[in-house]
């Protein structure tokens, strides 16, 4: 017998109003729309995810990089179907070692193709967890 899927849950009319108010200050973060997965998480969580890059990153590139790099990490949770009360260390370690190995990868055909004469990521140790 199949198990029924949850249905998630819509966005309140309060949260769509932050998510519309709030987008143009997220653009210049970086991020190119509100995350999803924020968006489903709520009201409160919209807030602070907006609070974070405008009033706790004050310096301008840092924050567009920042925005670039949680765009890009909330996109592959998108991708992979999960949701906030998922995430954990073991889910952002798979994300950053997958992200690694695509660089790993990359560089190796650059290798072979003559573009480069070694590998820059292949001496790239994993951090240190102690």
């Amino acid at each position: 017998m199949k198990k029924p899927t949850p249905k998630t849950p819509l966005p309140s009319p309060g949260i769509l109003q932050l998510v519309s108010k709030e987008e143009k200050r997220l653009t210049a973060a970086g991020l190119d729309r509100f995350p999803a997965l924020i968006v489903r998480t709520g009201e409160r969580a919209a807030f602070r995810f907006v609070e974070f890059f405008t009033a706790n990153i004050r310096n301008g590139n840092t924050r567009r990089a920042d925005g670039l790099a949680v765009g890009q990490f909330f996109t592959w949770c998108e991708d992979k179907g999960l949701e906030m009360h998922q995430l954990n260390p073991i889910v952002v370690a798979a994300y950053i070692e997958q992200h690694r190995a695509a660089l790993r990868i990359l560089f190796d055909w650059l290798v072979l193709g003559q573009i480069l004469p070694t590998n820059p990521a292949s001496s790239v140790r994993r951090p240190s967890t102690s």
